[in-house]
């Protein structure tokens, strides 16, 4: 059992490490991430009326990055509508679901929240489309790769804070860099439900913003996977999160069941055939990657023209750091600067 760890003086702080650590050997799953003791980089002292996990929330929710979310694309770019899912949006979904499966499997809440809101804050402007582009820049000119779930992990160990980065505990750190499927395992369950929760979560959004936009209509879905999901976004969010807890309970692991996920890789593949690579929702590809590898190579050519607060380093990891932290309509108004003539602006 972990130790009460030192805390400020006062009544309530005196006693709150103890009793959340009483409440958590009580209450949570012995599988579940205890919140004391913090591990962090740096050590610090502990607040004595946050955990260690909603102290990383906090500072995550009060970054910039975490702002900037709010104008950065997450299928459609630039969207002209009051109702379409930004990165933040989308953000704020995953921190949403992710807390009710912890809460239903009695693992860590607080730490999936800090993990959930975390995850996307390197996300490059112009959505998928644009995360091609920054790696194919990368790719061509310094034979690197962009990943975004990287990215988030060196926003919050690096770029914030003018270069101190957030100082945020090990454990969320791993189910930030750790919730893409294309990066090593998460440690923890927590890390691991906003893994498959990510994708449950944008999957079904993205199905209610194309056929807003007019890309699909409901018809269009593929009936098996329907029919076994449900009809509506809520209807099929909960019958994957019900898939979720009952079958991630009785393995003692992050899981669904071979129905449910057989439906959900279905819809997925569809999605990716028919909205994220379709044209009508990519009709604007050559024109995004065309604004990318222009800023992208303008700034590797004229590394003296990046702001002060990205960081010293190589020049390919200066250049990445501030367009990857642009968001959509800075992104635009810094291309048209750079290649429409001053005299032809509006």
């Amino acid at each position: 059992m972990s130790t009460a760890p030192t805390h400020p003086t006062g009544t309530v702080a005196e006693r709150f490490a103890a009793r959340i650590i009483a409440r958590e050997e009580a209450d949570l799953s012995p599988l579940a991430t205890r919140s004391y003791p913090a591990l962090r980089a740096i050590a610090e002292p502990d607040c004595g009326l946050r955990t260690p996990f909603q102290r990383d929330r906090d500072r995550i929710v009060h970054s910039k990055a975490f702002r900037r979310l709010k104008d950065k694309t997450q299928v459609f770019v630039l969207p002209v509508g009051d109702h379409y899912r930004t990165r933040l949006t989308h953000t704020l979904e995953v921190t949403q679901i992710s807390r009710t499966v912890a809460r239903a499997l009695a693992l860590n809440e607080d730490l999936v929240e800090a993990i959930g809101l975390g995850h996307d804050l390197g996300h490059p402007p112009f959505g998928h489309i644009g995360e091609q582009a920054l790696d194919e820049c990368l790719s061509e000119r310094f034979s690197e790769k962009f990943w975004h779930n990287e990215q988030s992990l060196r926003v919050v160990e690096v770029l914030e804070r003018d270069g101190a980065g957030l100082n945020l505990t090990d454990s969320v750190r791993d189910g930030i860099v750790g919730h893409s499927g294309r990066a090593d395992e998460p440690a923890t369950l927590e890390g691991w439900i906003v893994r498959l929760v990510d994708r449950i979560a944008y999957l079904n959004h993205d199905i209610d913003d194309a056929v807003r936009a007019g890309v699909l209509s409901p018809a269009d879905l593929p009936p098996g996977a329907i029919a076994i999901l449900g009809p509506s976004g809520s209807k099929r969010i909960d019958t994957l999160v019900h898939d979720m807890v009952e079958h991630s309970a009785a393995a003692g692991r992050i899981v669904q069941g071979e129905e449910i996920g057989g439906a959900m890789s279905e819809l997925r593949t569809f999605m990716f055939d028919h909205v994220y690579l379709g044209p009508k929702a990519t009709n604007e590809r050559e024109k995004i990657k065309a604004a990318i590898h222009t800023l992208f190579d303008y700034f590797c050519e004229h590394p003296e023209q990046l702001p002060g607060s990205i960081p010293e380093g190589a020049v390919a990891r200066r250049v990445t750091d501030h367009v990857a932290g642009m968001t959509d309509r800075f992104a635009v108004a810094q291309f048209e600067a750079l290649t429409v003539p001053t005299a032809f602006s509006p």
